[in-house]
């Protein structure tokens, strides 16, 4: 049986672990912590992509996990979380500007900005709104960021709504029909959330390996 759109919260919960965050406040709370991720400047540490893989293993029927979830509710709660959230993280940068990132003093942070801003400049807007969806940190600064280069309102709404749709119903709907085709999934629940958390990560370690080598070609010069 589905648990309502949310759920009592317990005494202490790990914001870190999807598992706990998705116990404590069912689907309302994907909604909550993918607005924070992709709006708020603080929100980059948040666990996106295990959080909407971990919520879509947890709405098979049948599965005795922490919570049980209803793939509906928490389909429209992450949409509408990602999609809301960039748009906000949009409009606070367009007011705020680039002051929003000098004040942090967060080094991924910093990096992370540095990553959205080549994406923008490599890609144009349309694929790099999309493509820093699937990256942890970038899918948070990109989108202060592109309202503080002055992206065209239009622009940004259209591809950050494309590009987010795709990775919360894709990352969900992959978690379900995994949960769904391997019975008892739930008891390799952290094995494959850790997977999902290194896949996540992966165009961040390729885009350090590359500077690295940048860095070495430049001094051997």
């Amino acid at each position: 049986m589905a648990v309502p759109l949310f759920t009592a919260a317990p005494q202490a919960v790990n914001v870190l672990d999807a598992g706990s965050l998705l116990s404590a406040f069912g689907a309302i709370g994907i909604a909550v912590v993918l607005f924070a991720e992709t709006g708020m400047l603080v929100g980059f540490f948040l666990p996106g992509d295990s959080l909407l893989f971990t919520a879509g293993l947890l709405c098979v029927p049948g599965e005795d996990g922490p919570v049980s979830l209803s793939l509906p509710q928490v389909l429209i709660a992450a949409v509408a979380g990602a999609l809301i959230g960039a748009q906000a993280g949009f409009w606070i940068g367009r007011r705020g500007g680039r002051a929003l990132l000098t004040r942090s003093r967060s080094k991924k942070l910093h990096e992370g900005a540095a990553r959205a801003e080549e994406l923008l400049a490599k890609y144009g807007h349309a694929k790099a709104i999309v493509l820093a969806r699937f990256v942890p940190i970038v899918r948070t600064v990109l989108n202060p960021l592109a309202g503080a280069l002055g992206v065209p309102t239009r622009v940004f709404t259209l591809w950050q709504v494309a590009g987010g749709t795709v990775w919360t119903v894709g990352l969900v709907l992959g978690g379900y029909a995994l949960g769904s085709s391997i019975p008892n999934v739930d008891r390799y629940l952290l094995p494959l959330v850790a997977l999902v958390v290194a896949v996540s990560l992966t165009p961040i370690a390729l885009e350090l390996l590359r500077a690295r080598r940048a860095r070495t070609t430049e001094d051997a010069r």
